[in-house]
């Protein structure tokens, strides 16, 4: 069993940055693959970005490849998302997710363990 904490979000202007994290509880945590998706109103949950157990691969959606930087820490049981150049569209609620089958997949479904959220507004 895995419990996840997003920490992080807030409202920022277009064009800034934003560091969530990503606290998890449970001694499988660096065992696991771990994702972050969001979801904005009236929208269905999308993939952001997801990285390996070892930190060795990662996987960003298209939308926010180079501006988003996905890591973690074993050590510290967290996982980071760096959002920098922020843009309206990046409005959304964000959820961390943890997958115990190692894959860094796009597909919500593979990802047991989820985060409650934590809001991202950015204004124009």
């Amino acid at each position: 069993q895995v419990q996840l904490v997003e920490t992080g979000g807030g409202l920022v202007q277009a064009g800034g940055s934003l560091r969530l994290s990503c606290a998890a509880s449970g001694r499988s945590f660096s065992a696991y693959a771990m994702g972050w998706f969001r979801q904005a109103p009236g929208k269905e949950r999308e993939f952001v970005a997801a990285i390996s157990w070892n930190r060795s691969n990662t996987n960003y959606a298209g939308s926010v490849k180079g501006r988003f930087t996905i890591s973690r820490d074993n050590a510290k049981n967290t996982v980071y998302l760096q959002m920098n150049n922020l843009q309206p569209e990046d409005t959304a609620a964000y959820y961390c997710a943890a997958n115990p089958l190692g894959s860094i997949t796009v597909t919500k479904e593979f990802y047991r363990y989820w985060g409650q959220g934590t809001q991202v507004t950015v204004s124009s």
